[in-house]
């Protein structure tokens, strides 16, 4: 996928956006564990803290004293991790676990006696992080009065390593989780993108003639672009259809003074001014030249890919016109054409190409002209022959040539095949010239496709 691509920006948007909210989700669950460790230790030092103030007496000797240690082993194993200690305010006793060995903590100054608990970070045996809980206490005349503080603590590195511990046992989870979401992103564009790819595939039907119209089978987001394109095209059909009949109308308007003009030019070699009627005979064939490929321009500017046409028909009409004519009025016609064989072409275009064939066939041939038309498969062919002397084989790509001619004796533009070639070239056509020996076959083959129902 190139960096252009669509697809491409909205996985690399989806990729961030996954990689950004697993980073979030992977922070805020090891802070959510850390706060869920904090609370279970809070919950078990409280009980520890509980059982120390309930255990407190007085000591014989004067001050404070333990009568149970808590049960946990921990207290007694020195530098465990786990600590109390007790400091009598009045009389500077301190009461501390073995844990801590020759250490002693040195707790935070409280300045209420108000029984509650109050967390603090301090630094215990061997410059240790510690996590304290420690209580100020008001002690009953029974135990000669005064003021106690009481602490719990528990080392602080316990805790880190229990969420770095789940950090990385959360890590392939969240890996897998954002290997599906990637996944289900390119899933959803994949879904998301398809109308433009349904775009795309009926706008290459609507060029190869196999549709008109995108129509409205689109989604909400895309159906107004959809319609947007079919008025874009119903107003260049319009455009062309005015195009081609102002074609159509300029054809009318300009052949019939040519005629005229090339009759006055034979009369006038006829009698003898052969050097005025050349002259005026090239300009006569510059102008048919030039009209007629604007003419042919227009017409072919954008043919109707889904046009069916009667080969019969269209064959029939012009040979019908142009049996009319000197040259075609004494010639056997032989015409073996099914009736119901059809080609997909403009009916207009494909009297124009098989009349342009039709009326150099007549001018050439001797005797008769043979015109055929069969299917083969999805192939389709028509072919003109005519018995005359045909075209020598070095010269039969000169006399498709746009403006190429062998006979310079005839009054055309020496533009008839050319016009052919490029009629049958905008539907997908081609026009091939052979020997017949003798005479000359002049084929057009068009390939078929199934058509939308």
């Amino acid at each position: 996928m190139r960096l252009g691509s669509l697809r491409l920006r909205l996985l690399l948007a989806g990729a961030v956006s996954t990689a950004i909210a697993l980073a979030l989700a992977a922070y805020g669950l090891t802070v959510l564990f850390e706060r869920h460790v904090e609370r279970r230790i809070d919950a078990e030092l409280t009980v520890y803290l509980n059982q120390l103030t309930a255990h407190l007496e007085p000591a014989p000797e004067g001050g404070i004293r333990l009568q149970t240690s808590p049960a946990d082993p921990r207290f007694d194993v020195p530098l465990s991790g786990l600590y109390w200690q007790i400091v009598h305010e009045e009389s500077g006793t301190v009461l501390r676990s073995r844990s801590l060995w020759d250490s002693e903590l040195a707790l935070p100054a409280e300045p209420n006696v108000d029984d509650q608990i109050h967390h603090h970070h301090i630094v215990g045996p061997a410059k240790a992080q510690l996590y304290l809980l420690q209580r100020r206490i008001e002690l009953p005349p029974r135990m000669g009065g005064g003021t106690a503080r009481i602490a719990v603590a528990w080392d602080a590195a316990e805790i880190s390593n229990a969420v770095r511990e789940f950090a990385v046992d959360l890590t392939p989870l969240l890996a897998i989780i954002g290997a599906l979401l990637l996944a289900a992103t390119w899933i959803w564009v994949t879904i998301g993108l398809k109308p433009l790819a349904a775009v795309r595939t009926q706008l290459a039907a609507i060029r190869s003639g196999k549709s008109k119209r995108l129509g409205s089978s689109f989604p909400d987001e895309v159906r107004p672009l959809a319609h947007e394109i079919d008025d874009l095209i119903d107003a260049r059909d319009a455009e062309l259809a005015r195009a081609k009949s102002r074609a159509g109308d300029l054809a009318h308007g300009l052949r019939t003074p040519l005629q005229v003009l090339q009759t006055e030019i034979e009369r006038l070699a006829k009698g003898g001014q052969t050097d005025v009627a050349l002259n005026l005979s090239t300009v006569t064939r510059t102008m048919q030249r030039t009209v007629e490929r604007e003419l042919a321009r227009a017409r072919l500017a954008a043919p109707n890919r889904s046009a069916e046409t009667s080969v019969a028909t269209a064959i029939e009409q012009v040979i019908r016109v142009v049996q009319r004519t000197p040259d075609g009025e004494r010639l056997d016609w032989i015409v073996d054409v099914p009736a119901g064989l059809s080609a997909p072409i403009d009916r207009d275009d494909l009297s124009e190409a098989m009349g342009n064939l039709i009326e150099n066939a007549a001018r050439h041939a001797r005797h008769a002209i043979t015109i055929t038309a069969r299917r083969d498969g999805a192939c389709i062919t028509l072919s003109v022959t005519d018995d005359g002397q045909g075209i020598p084989e070095g010269h039969l790509a000169e006399a498709l040539r746009r403006g190429g001619r062998l006979d310079e004796r005839g009054s055309g533009a020496g533009l008839g095949l050319a016009i052919v070639t490029d009629i049958v070239d905008s539907w997908g056509g081609t026009l091939t010239l052979r020997n017949a020996n003798p005479g000359l076959t002049a084929t057009l083959s068009f390939e078929t496709a199934p058509r939308r129902s």
